[in-house]
């Protein structure tokens, strides 16, 4: 079990990272929350030592997705259709970042997780590979064919 101490940084560190993380997999804010406090309370009871930051965050990000994962492979979930769905808010997003936005979660969770980390948390394909326990080789073309999908879904050469 860890410190008190050692909970608090992490949380401060890493809560932005978690959040968005859950946000491209659940599109759902309560269930973003539920996972957050999950990974925390796991990583909270965890007894991994870790050999550096890089790995700390590496096993945040694994610990996310896979919590992620069986979220959404539970059979309530897989049921029912969250309010937010229901209700028609309008976003305050530029169209053209909703429509990438949108393209970037339609795409596969395979694409989605190395997209995800190539772009927005700035991994290297050799990092994502470790993380996701995937070969380099295949994290290339998992980025490659992320890349060809999403000039299809937008429609030319202008966003990818």
């Amino acid at each position: 079990m860890r410190s008190e101490q050692e909970i608090n940084r992490a949380i401060e560190q890493y809560s932005d990272m978690i959040r968005r993380l859950c946000m491209i997999h659940l599109k759902n804010y309560d269930d973003t929350e539920d996972i957050f406090q999950t990974v925390f309370l796991k990583y909270a009871l965890s007894s991994v030592s870790f050999e550096n930051k890089e790995h700390e965050k590496a096993w945040l990000i694994r610990a996310t997705i896979n919590a992620c994962k069986d979220l959404l492979k539970n059979f309530f979930h897989s049921r029912t259709v969250s309010l937010d769905e229901i209700m028609e808010q309008p976003v305050q997003m530029p169209p053209d970042d909703r429509e990438v936005l949108q393209a970037v979660l339609s795409l596969p969770a395979k694409y989605k997780d190395v997209v995800y980390l190539h772009y927005y948390e700035d991994y290297t394909a050799p990092q994502i590979g470790k993380i996701l326990g995937k070969n380099v080789n295949t994290i290339y073309t998992l980025l490659t064919r992320s890349k060809r999908l999403l000039r299809e879904k937008l429609g030319g050469d202008g966003y990818a």
